[in-house]
């Protein structure tokens, strides 16, 4: 098993930091993608974070009203040793296609 940390992202011009309002997830607790994992107030709103990744929640870092600069680690997951390094999917190349065109005699 690998770990992936997940920063808190900027979440709107100028925004430096935001406030931990609730965890939504805990620790040992699995959880998909785009799965709500923390809700964070900033001066300008509240809103629920996403989880980038399928993984293992192994550590929330701060506690319900901590506040959290841009850029530091808000959570740390466990993953598979194969997705350790994967945050989407590289698109595959597709054969052409061989178009006939029918002449017109």
């Amino acid at each position: 098993m690998a770990e992936r940390s997940f920063p808190l992202p900027d979440l709107g011009e100028g925004l430096i930091e935001a406030t931990i309002l609730e965890w939504l997830v805990e620790p040992g607790q699995w959880v998909e993608r785009n799965t709500p994992l923390v809700e964070v107030e900033t001066t300008k709103s509240a809103v629920e974070l996403p989880s980038p990744i399928a993984g293992t929640v192994k550590t929330t870092h701060g506690e319900d009203g901590d506040t959290i600069n841009v850029g530091d680690t808000l959570i740390t997951f466990e993953v598979a040793d194969e997705e350790a390094g994967i945050v989407g999917t590289v698109p595959q190349e597709k054969k052409k296609e061989r178009r006939v065109r029918l002449s017109k005699q």
